[in-house]
């Protein structure tokens, strides 16, 4: 039975476009702000999220028989086609959030068992003799008091011992539980797009077997939601690169919506090195490129510059024969203001290797979806060291160069627009992208 709090949750997008609620929700359509709200979805707040009540919107007015997010991200798409029963395609190139999406993706198990699973979880951790290990990342030492660390290597101690015996489902589902209480029980705080901030204290803190039981309890909640609305999930969720997409089947999908990185030198493998550095997946950030930043799109200068990515070598690419002429300079005024800097970033190659790299996006788009299939990419423009890089406009141009028949593009919001240090006189936008097929 829905609930009245169900129902506001979930239904409150009237359909009229007239209604300013509505058009709230349209102007964050391109934030996860909302999402901290919605059952399943705020599981684990990933920022690189979008709004899921856009998406269900969308998804009701267009009514796709099968959808698709390349940069599926933490699964907003997938969670929103779960409610609506509709079949899903999602893709994601970071291993650590993959395993969160995975998480979410398992609403459907057992309650009971997934209840049971984290009750024995507990035990066996409390049973453990509290003890440290030797060599403790230096992170974890700025993020947590030694009382704090000892009770979360006991609780990881029980869970890697208890995982064998779970089954694929419920072991993603505990994982999760674990990796979204550790910020809880953390005192330093937490900046907008996730990074840690050492330095700042909270005044709210969890200790780790509270904060387990807190997330616990939230996750049996909305479980109990979930199912009783749709029986199963219909998602097929897969770890893999979104400029293949080699795991979905040509001219399967009439709907693609989603959020590509934006060139805004936003490092989506730092987001999540908390939690990837207690699960022991990284020791360092400088591990963050091997374990995670090079499997994924060029988004990021510390990316482009790992890489030792060449200019001339990137601005050669047939890929990038529709746009080039545009192209082409601003890459090189971001090497010579390079010089002049500090940072020395490495924009002029990252904006390079972006723009081929979403070129192979659409390539690869255009093999999967219909003949009169339909893309929406929430996504923003970009002014790196203060040079404007019409971001909309060039994505535009590779799409029909990849096949596709006509674009368009309607703005949701500006960005950027109280920054002090901003460089450049062109307001920032966000919008929605919309290629036909």
């Amino acid at each position: 039975m829905t609930t009245p709090f169900q129902l506001q949750l979930f239904n409150w997008v009237p359909e009229s476009p007239q209604n300013p609620q509505s058009k709230i929700i349209e102007a964050r359509s391109g934030t996860f702000r909302d999402n901290l709200k919605l059952p399943v979805h705020r599981w684990f707040r990933y920022s690189a999220g979008f709004s899921a009540d856009w998406v269900e919107k969308i998804m009701t007015e267009l009514k796709p028989q099968t959808i698709l997010d390349p940069f599926v991200g933490s699964g907003t798409v997938s969670i929103a086609s779960d409610r609506l029963g509709i079949k899903s395609y999602g893709v994601e190139a970071h291993p650590f959030v993959y395993k969160l999406a995975k998480g979410k993706l398992s609403w459907g198990v057992n309650i009971q068992e997934f209840l049971s699973a984290a009750s024995n979880l507990q035990e066996i951790a409390l049973n453990l003799q509290p003890n440290l290990p030797d060599n403790i990342p230096a992170l974890l030492k700025k993020c947590y008091t030694e009382e704090v660390l000892i009770d979360l290597f006991r609780i990881k101690e029980a869970y890697l011992e208890l995982a064998p015996c779970l089954s694929e489902e419920l072991q993603s589902l505990t994982f999760l539980a674990i990796s979204a209480s550790l910020r809880a029980s953390s005192h330093v705080g937490t900046a907008q797009w996730q990074y840690i901030l050492p330095n700042h204290r909270k005044t709210k803190v969890n200790q780790p077997f509270e904060a387990l039981e807190k997330q616990v309890d939230l996750m049996q909640e909305d479980m109990y939601y979930l199912q009783s609305l749709a029986p199963v999930s219909q998602a097929n969720l897969m770890q893999g690169d979104a400029r293949v997409l080699t795991t979905i089947p040509d001219c399967s999908i009439d709907l693609v919506i989603t959020s590509p990185p934006y060139a805004n030198n936003y490092d989506y493998a730092d987001a999540t090195r908390l939690e990837m550095t207690f699960w022991g997946e990284v020791n360092s950030w400088g591990d963050l490129h091997e374990v995670v930043r090079k499997f994924l799109l060029c988004s990021s200068s510390q990316h482009a510059s790992k890489e030792r990515l060449n200019l001339d070598s990137l601005i050669s690419n047939s890929i990038l024969s529709p746009i080039r002429n545009e192209l082409a300079p601003i890459c090189q005024d971001l090497a010579k203001i390079r010089e002049q800097k500090a940072g020395n970033k490495a924009y002029h190659t990252m904006i390079a290797a972006y723009f081929v790299d979403m070129g192979q996006v659409f390539y690869s788009l255009r093999r999967v979806t219909q003949s009169r299939g339909k893309i929406c990419f929430v996504i923003g423009d970009s002014a790196p060291y203060g040079v404007y890089v019409p971001v909309e406009k060039w994505l535009g141009k590779l799409a029909i160069a990849a096949g596709f028949e006509s674009w368009s593009f309607e703005q949701i919001r500006q960005r950027n627009t109280k920054w002090k240090n901003r460089k450049h006189n062109v307001p920032l936008q966000e919008g929605w992208l919309w290629i036909e097929a």
